[in-house]
């Protein structure tokens, strides 16, 4: 028996793939076992080839195998493109309908040819192949196929029982043909019983929609980016069930000058979207910062630049979150690394951007915003909401009618009291000129000095209020290795650590989830007491590596293992890159 296992579905787009694997991954979730799920898609609506990763096992982790032991596949071009990564002894169940061939110096795998299409045929229609293929999986590891049979009824029984059945006929003839081939089941693909408790199975993005509901968001205005629209899709479902509403807005434009108008109103609002619509946003982000306006702006990361690689990973836009908006304006950017984190993170989004009254980029990447991974259940108990200096609801001075109120008053702490529109006594002026007290346009050079020492000063203290800005796991005084990450390469580090560690190689690990303000103090003795750094990240010009030379010093230690062909790092992809930057070398590029 296995303690964990390798699956992949793949052909092309419009063919089910997305839903095969949730199928599959579904049912392992049901059972009780740790999940991690990763999506290769095309940026088309159908054709192109895509495929879904399904990682299973006994115990918990955070990144996609190396290896694959089963591979099923759709077309022959999923097997030209995949087959490689099986282990030897690995499986292909693929479809009888393509005659799949076995690409040449492969190495010793197992071919199971099914007529997938063709059972679904007599069943139907060819759309439950997908149905038949699970079959044949469950045939190899040895599941029931009853295992499937309440996630069917989810799926299907609205369309009425007959439709269920048909679709669990199509399941166990599926099964029965590939157990005929096996002649029973094979002991080597046999995992080991679950643990059985009950978990979430969600992406991050669902998760930051679930953080909005539970800060009490009310406004989303967006447009439609991939990999940012989930967020928005799952809102649209639960914020009107609070009160609550999305708006599609013409453009990001838009988008996040709505969101700016509702949060001058007191709602809590946010806007998501992805490299291409933060560009645009970046003037707009600038007034927020003048105005002192607190809104959430969702960065899910993508490959760049331009349109560049819309569905793949990559973490380009570092430079553009922190240093993109033109004159100098307080701002926040927070990077959570796992789903759970980016639920909790998102709540405290909201009230680091009341408390401070600055945006707040919350930064993601593709493989955390659409990766499907267990969930533990959430603590709800750990949502707190804080709003900061916001008067809304309270009784204000009375003051002259010649007398406005001091929205940007210069106050020791730099945060100055918020009413909202309309409230009586509040009345002042709004503009991205800079301005006075009272908020009316003033270019006098005391008055700017002023204000900008105001706005800046606001977040000196942030670093030291905010939860974890960088998640350790750093047992050893002085390692020979410090690798620091950001967003999903977490786990594939932690396994990479592993590795290292068992050949004798001590390795501290740092997961920076504050990149602004920059936790300089947290981060520098991590640096100072290691040999080597060695920053991992998904893009071409070590971005969080400079970052950390900027800020810490010690550049000569600091050294890169950079991956920017599309793919996530794999755990041999971060072992081998740390490895070779051990003998020699400064930077390391991966590519698949």
């Amino acid at each position: 028996m296995i303690s964990q296992l390798s699956w992949k579905v793949g052909g092309q787009q419009g063919e089910g793939i997305e839903s095969t694997g949730e199928i599959f991954s579904t049912a392992m979730n049901r059972m009780g076992y740790y999940l991690y799920g990763y999506r290769h898609f095309s940026s088309r609506i159908k054709g192109g080839h895509t495929n879904n990763k399904i990682r299973v096992s006994t115990k918990p982790m955070r990144a996609v195998s190396d290896v694959l032991d089963i591979l099923v596949a759709f077309d022959q071009e999923t097997i030209d493109l995949n087959a490689h990564e099986l282990r030897e002894g690995g499986i292909i169940i693929a479809d009888a309908k393509f005659n799949p061939t076995l690409p040449e110096g492969l190495k010793p795998v197992r071919l199971f040819v099914v007529p997938l299409t063709q059972i679904a045929d007599e069943l139907g229609t060819s759309l439950m192949k997908n149905m038949v293929s699970i079959g044949a999986t469950s045939a190899i590891l040895g599941m029931p196929v009853e295992n499937f049979r309440n996630i069917v009824e989810d799926m299907f029984l609205r369309k009425g029982e007959k439709v269920v059945e048909k679709n669990m006929e199509a399941i166990s003839r599926g099964a029965e043909f590939v157990a005929g081939l096996t002649g029973g089941q094979l002991p080597e693909f046999r995992l080991d019983k679950a643990d059985g408790k009950k978990r979430l199975f969600m992406i991050g993005n669902d998760a930051i929609g679930l953080g909005c509901v539970a800060a009490g968001v009310r406004f989303m205005p967006a447009y439609p980016i991939t990999p940012a629209s989930e967020i928005m899709e799952y809102l649209i479902k639960k914020l009107p069930k609070f009160g609550g509403t999305v708006i599609q807005t013409e453009d990001e434009l838009a988008a996040i000058t709505m969101a700016i108008g509702a949060a001058y109103g007191g709602i809590r609002t946010l806007t998501a979207s992805a490299g291409p619509g933060l560009s645009l946003m970046m003037e707009a982000i600038g007034l927020a910062g003048m105005t002192e306006t607190p809104v959430v702006i969702v960065d899910t990361q993508r490959g760049g630049p331009s349109t560049g690689l819309p569905t793949k990973i990559e973490q380009s836009d570092i430079n553009a979150m922190i240093h993109g908006t033109h004159g100098e304006i307080p701002k926040v950017v927070m990077a959570p690394s796992t789903v759970e984190e980016c639920f909790y993170d998102t709540v405290e989004a909201f009230n680091i951007a009341e408390e401070y009254q600055v945006p707040v980029i919350m930064v993601t990447d593709i493989a955390l915003s659409l990766g499907k991974q267990s969930v533990e259940p959430l603590d709800f108990s750990r949502v707190e909401i804080r709003r900061g200096k916001l008067l809304a609801g309270q009784e204000l001075p009375e003051m002259g009618p010649d007398e406005q109120f001091k929205r940007y008053e210069l106050t020791e702490d730099g945060i100055s009291p918020r009413p909202i529109p309309g409230q009586k006594y509040g009345l002042h002026h709004v503009t991205g000129v800079e301005h006075s007290e009272i908020g009316r346009p003033n270019e006098g050079t005391k008055n700017h000095v002023d204000q900008m020492n105001k706005r800046l000063g606001k977040l000196d203290n942030l670093v030291k209020k905010f939860p974890n800005p960088v998640v350790m796991n750093a047992p050893h005084q002085n390692p020979d290795v410090l690798v620091l990450g950001i967003n999903s390469t977490g786990g594939t580090i932690e396994e990479a650590k592993e590795r290292l560690e068992a050949e004798g190689i001590s390795v501290n690990h740092g997961q920076i989830r504050l990149l602004h303000p920059f936790p300089t103090e947290v981060i520098k003795p991590l640096v100072e007491s290691a040999k080597q750094v060695i920053v991992v990240e998904h893009n071409a010009t070590a971005q969080i590596a400079n970052l950390l030379k900027l800020h810490v010093g010690n550049a000569d230690k600091i050294k890169s293992v950079l991956k920017y062909d599309g793919n996530p790092f794999l755990p041999s992809d971060v072992y081998n890159g740390i490895k070779g930057l051990i003998k020699h070398g400064d930077v390391q590029r991966v590519s698949q």
